[in-house]
Parts: C-alpha cells; sequence; structure tokens
C-alpha cells in the first residue's frame, strides 16, 4: 500500500516562505514523477508544480512560476514545495500527488492534504 504523507504549511503573511514535503511509502518512489496541487474553499483542485522521477525536469503553474520550486529526495522518498514571496492568493489546501503502479494497477495516490494560509 502507497501512503503519502505531508509536512509542514500553515500560517504565515504576505511575502514569507513555507516549505511543504511529502514522504512516500514504498521502494518505488524513484520511479515516478511526483506533483502538487492545491484547492482554495469553494474552488477546484488545481496544478501547482510537478516533477519528473529523476527530478531532473520540473512543470510550474503559470501562477507560481518564479516564486515555488519543486524537488525532490529520492534518498529520503520525499519531495519538497518550497513557496515564497507568498500571496492571499496562495492560501488554500495543498496535496501531494502521484500516478503509480502498485500491485499491476496505476492509480492516483494523494496525500492527507496541508493548509497554508496567507495574511494580507
Amino acid at each position: 500500500q502507497v501512503q503519502l504523507v505531508q509536512s509542514g504549511g500553515g500560517l504565515v503573511q504576505a511575502g514569507g516562505s513555507l516549505r511543504l514535503s511529502c514522504a512516500a511509502s514504498g521502494r518505488s518512489f524513484g520511479s515516478y514523477a511526483m506533483g502538487w496541487f492545491r484547492q482554495a474553499t469553494g474552488q477546484e483542485r488545481d496544478f501547482v508544480a510537478a516533477i519528473t522521477s529523476s527530478g531532473g525536469n520540473t512543470n510550474y503553474a503559470d501562477s507560481v512560476q518564479g516564486r515555488f520550486t519543486i524537488s525532490r529526495d529520492n534518498a529520503k522518498n520525499t519531495v519538497y514545495l518550497q513557496m515564497n514571496s507568498l500571496k492571499p492568493e496562495d492560501t488554500a489546501v495543498y496535496y501531494c500527488n502521484s500516478r503509480m503502479l502498485v500491485n499491476g494497477i496505476w492509480g492516483d495516490y494523494w496525500g492527507q492534504g496541508t493548509q497554508v494560509t496567507v495574511s494580507s
């Protein structure tokens, strides 16, 4: 069974920084791309950032490009989201995600969600 366990987040003033972590169980973490999504109250869940299995390539939503950085440490089975220059509109519940092959079946796996609140 795959588990994604998130940590980090909290309350920060506009312009501040936070780092989210997502630790994955399982020995095949380094074989899969990882992503971060966020969902503001009353909104759909939106893509934030993604990173390839090796960490060699990343992709960002336009709204966070240049402010957020996704990275991973495959030795620690962990993916990170460094968030700088935070804005009130970044307030949301953030989720890490990966699509993984488990017991021969592809499935979407999600972290438990972490609240990020940016005050103006």
